[in-house]
């Protein structure tokens, strides 16, 4: 399994890389005539520009860098690999694009204080013409490379190449509105496209710090991974699917499964380890632990018990699922987890809240009940989770 990983991986960090370099060649030359022109005509919006090309360049390399040091081996102080770090360049880059629209604000508003008087020539205004093209197919073409292989700091830069192409419109517009009306709009429109850019810049950034952070598991996933683990006949229903991300598509987990009571140990041997193969085939997804519920099969009041229990707990507002039951009239025990919606105003009262109700309808068992977290998907209300 490993050969084949590090093989996905290596064609996905060389496409990562070719696009970069891509992207670095187009800025460093977009910049060099921006740089030109904008001195040359005493142009702050085209200088703001060269330098925010500049700082796509930087994006690049960092990307770069972050492909590189995320594509190194597990080692005993890492071994989940280095996957994380494209997500830490992704959040570099969201910070240069913060950078370099602050600069351009200060730099506005010193214009505005003190303005300049623009002189523009026809081919100042064709190179920056030529540039609106230039980065409206890079950005098109580092956005849609970028969705393609899962990369964050791609698609960042294929944004910030995107909203490139609007500020040199921009700078078009102006000049026309100068040769035009003789008004210099300059450094007010350096001022604004530095407001867009420092938004865009913090866009990026709240999006890349809550990957960071942990989300939710893509809904369609986790619903073909149950849909996987439950195809086998003696698995009844997925539960409890948590997915831990290590990097772009890089994903350990685990779930609990519900199986007849009457298996045994070597039956559950085999298969977890076919389930868990299996898994791994179709989703590139690694269970590092299968947990097993035990279903009644051999007590035919359990089916009773379990249908009543059901409904008392799914009365109650706020509870997406019941699982794992299990009857024991011998022991006088009855067990079962709940999944309580984080839309609950207090989850811990929901919980219990059902458990009082649950042991009203059964005073003389004992009652083991778990309050699950919501990880993967919403489930509808009252279904059972299977799938």
């Amino acid at each position: 399994m490993r050969n084949g990983e590090m093989e996905r991986e290596k064609s996905r960090d060389t496409v990562i890389i070719r696009t970069s370099v891509i992207g670095i060649i187009a800025n460093v030359f977009l910049a060099a005539f921006k740089a030109f022109v904008g001195l040359a005509s005493s142009s702050i919006a085209i200088v703001m520009d060269a330098v925010n090309n500049i700082s796509d360049a930087a994006s690049s390399v960092i990307t770069i860098a972050g492909t590189k040091l995320a594509g190194k081996e597990p080692d005993r102080k890492h071994p989940f690999g280095y996957g994380r770090i494209e997500y830490l360049s992704a959040m570099v880059i969201s910070l240069l694009v913060l950078y370099a629209g602050i600069t351009a604000l200060v730099e506005s508003v010193k214009k505005i204080i003190t303005p300049d008087t623009p002189d523009y020539s026809t081919v100042s205004l064709i190179i920056v013409g030529v540039a609106v093209v230039v980065k409206i197919v890079l950005g098109r073409y580092v956005r849609s490379v970028g969705k393609r292989v899962h990369s964050d700091s791609l698609v960042n830069s294929g944004e910030d190449a995107t909203l490139d192409s609007v500020i040199s419109a921009s700078t078009l517009v102006a000049a026309a509105v100068y040769l035009i009306f003789h008004i210099s709009l300059e450094a007010w429109l350096g001022a604004i496209i530095a407001l867009f850019i420092i938004r865009s810049g913090f866009g990026m950034l709240r999006e890349t710090l809550s990957r960071i952070l942990g989300e939710r598991a893509d809904a369609e996933l986790v619903r073909d991974i149950k849909a996987t683990v439950c195809g086998y006949p003696e698995i009844s229903g997925a539960y409890d699917l948590v997915l831990h991300n290590y990097g772009p598509d890089s994903y350990n987990g685990s779930l609990h499964i519900e199986v007849p009571d009457t298996l045994s140990a070597d039956d559950l041997d085999k298969l977890i380890r076919k389930v868990s193969v299996n898994v791994y085939q179709k989703h590139d997804v690694i269970l590092t632990a299968i947990g097993v519920y035990s279903v009644n099969t051999k007590n035919p009041l359990a089916v009773e018990a379990r249908e009543k229990v059901s409904r008392i707990v799914m009365a109650h507002d706020h509870i997406l699922q019941m699982h794992g039951f299990y009857y024991d009239p011998a022991e006088k025990m009855i067990r079962f987890d709940i999944v309580v919606s984080f839309s609950a105003p207090d989850r811990h009262q929901v919980y219990r809240d059902v458990c009082g109700d649950v042991q009203k309808a059964y005073p003389d068992f004992t009652l083991q009940v778990a309050m699950d977290t919501d990880f993967s998907e919403e489930s509808p209300e009252g279904e059972s989770g299977k799938g």
